[in-house]
């Protein structure tokens, strides 16, 4: 096996990887309809007549993923684990490019997106070493669109999920557009793969790829006056991105109504459209409820759903509320399986081409930051680049109630993540008349947790937690322009004073906590985002000062 010395050399060793799969002997191309029957062997049925499937690791590697290639894209910091798959990538590689070689593999490929300009194709090789492994290239079947013979960008996956626990890493190769999965059976590495890769590969054709649910809003304002709204949701996983982009805000009126376009990841350019990317949208499924979810439910429970890590008894029945397996448990629902209420493109509109971008920042605190905030421009910007939420003592007890942050509540972005907080700056500010941005708190307010002499911490008052239907009121006002502002006591930030169907009373901060209580923690956390926010030295000046302020 060669010894690889340099990045040029490890590049070729990936290149030869992905190419030796073309005519192996050892590698099957799928049919789409034996794809799904080879699966569903080795996956149960619900009573709805979908699949489930279980897979060994229940959550994406982050800590063991590296970026390998330029100072362009490598991380700038890297853990234990990291450094030492680093010192270890040339061994690896070589193991790698010998190992597929001899397993038996199953080829597919399909397309990203459905636009004439910037459409990837995507195409992944599964080991099917461990048979019921041909789940991950139905799953990836499912997601993506047809392949196209156009298709000049192309972004490759190996996926090796047989390989020894203790040597799992994901290797992304942003610059040839491959990423290298070992020792992992989650489909959050695949999915997350080619997106990761698209998003890379758009900023170099100068767009900008978003974390972001896409919509469609048709809403009639206190004028009379129907108006029809572009809608981004922004949020990190499991804070309502899915649930809100898949919501019609009781938005029953005369003509109103929403389009869904997409719920994860689109690429956003200039002129303020946005192509869409996945026709299959892979949900949280925790807390999945049919009152006040009903259009994710139905399609959910639709024939050609896939279930992943949920719970599911021998007779079928599905759980979503119950974690005993994992908290992370997830779905393939189809695009096509919530209609009406889809439109019939992918892509979100220009500017020019609708009566507004209402642009939302998904956070979820429990203290006390506001339900709802009307942002500026700059507020919007620094809103992007702390990226917040907290950590649940579902995800980590003992970090419970800490702050989690991630630029544009996007953990895959490669490269300079200032570039893209100076870009949608750029964006927001250049179309400024148009594009309305706000942050949206799917938390709520006034939990007490308290630590202890171990380290551990204890909740000693639980959240008051705005509901589905109250947020959904809040957009709902925010469309038709019925909500009323004014400035916040706490916060120098505008909050609503009025929203029709919710009572605000029931998020008066001073209601929880005394007033010093509430100045000290909003010093607290106002400091706390200064100091993340500074580290970003190529950061628009304007932006920082407006971290400092709001």
């Amino acid at each position: 096996m060669p010894i690889i010395s340099s990045l040029t050399e490890e590049f070729e060793v990936v290149k030869r990887i992905v190419e030796s799969f073309k005519e192996s002997p050892n590698v099957i191309n799928s049919t789409d309809w034996t794809l799904r029957r080879s699966a569903e062997r080795f996956a149960s049925f619900t009573k709805f007549g979908n699949v489930a499937v279980h897979s060994t690791v229940k959550n994406r590697s982050a800590k063991v993923t590296v970026y390998v290639g330029s100072d362009a894209v490598r991380l700038k910091t890297l853990n234990a684990q990291q450094n030492e798959i680093m010192n270890n990538l040339p061994k690896t590689l070589a193991l790698v490019e010998d190992y597929v070689k001899r397993a038996p593999f199953v080829r597919i490929s399909r397309t990203m997106g459905n636009n004439s300009e910037f459409s990837p194709s995507c195409t992944i090789y599964v080991s099917i070493q461990r048979p019921e492994m041909i789940r991950l290239a139905y799953m990836t079947w499912a997601t993506l669109f047809s392949p196209r013979p156009d298709g000049k960008l192309k972004q490759y996956i190996v996926y090796i999920p047989e390989w020894q626990e203790a040597e799992r890493q994901i290797l992304v190769f942003p610059e040839i557009s491959t990423t290298i999965v070992l020792g992992s059976d989650y489909y959050g590495e695949s999915k997350k793969g080619f997106l990761r890769m698209a998003m890379w590969n758009a900023k170099q054709k100068g767009m900008l790829g978003l974390h972001a649910g896409s919509k469609i809003l048709k809403a009639r304002g206190s004028d009379g006056r129907l108006r029809r709204y572009g809608m981004l949701i922004f949020g990190m996983s499991g804070t309502g991105k899915t649930t809100h982009t898949c919501h019609t805000h009781d938005l029953h009126g005369k003509d109103e109504g929403i389009e869904i376009l997409q719920d994860d990841v689109v690429f956003l350019k200039k002129d303020g459209s946005a192509y869409g990317s996945e026709r299959g949208f892979y949900l949280k499924t925790e807390g999945l409820d049919p009152v006040t979810q009903p259009i994710i439910y139905k399609a959910t429970t639709s024939r050609d759903a896939v279930f992943e890590n949920v719970m599911v008894d021998y007779e079928g029945n599905l759980y979503f509320n119950d974690d005993t397996l994992t908290s992370n448990g997830r779905g393939i629902m189809m695009r096509e399986d919530l209609h009406p209420y889809i439109s019939d493109t992918i892509n979100l509109p220009p500017i020019d081409e609708v009566d507004g971008l209402i642009i939302a920042f998904i956070t979820r605190r429990h203290t006390v930051v506001p339900l709802a905030v009307r942002l500026t421009s700059e507020q919007a910007a620094a809103v992007f680049m702390l990226g917040e939420s907290i950590e649940t003592s579902a995800g980590d007890p003992r970090r419970a109630g800490e702050s989690i942050r991630e630029v544009g509540t996007n953990p895959f972005i490669i490269g300079d993540k200032s570039y893209e907080g100076n870009w949608f700056y750029d964006f927001v500010k250049r179309h400024e008349r148009k594009v309305h941005c706000y942050q949206l708190n799917t938390g709520g307010l006034g939990e007490i947790i308290e630590k202890q002499s171990d380290g551990g911490k204890v909740t000693k008052r639980k959240v008051q937690r705005v509901e589905i239907p109250e947020m959904s009121s809040i957009i709902r006002g925010i469309v038709r322009g019925t909500n009323i502002w004014g400035k916040d006591k706490y916060w120098n930030l505008e909050v609503p004073s009025f929203i029709e169907g919710v009572d605000l009373s029931k998020y008066d901060v001073e209601k929880f906590y005394s007033v010093d209580d509430i100045i000290k923690q909003v010093s607290d956390l106002r400091c706390e985002r200064v100091e993340y926010i500074e580290k970003f030295n190529t950061l628009d000046k304007a932006i920082i000062t407006a971290a400092k302020i709001m």
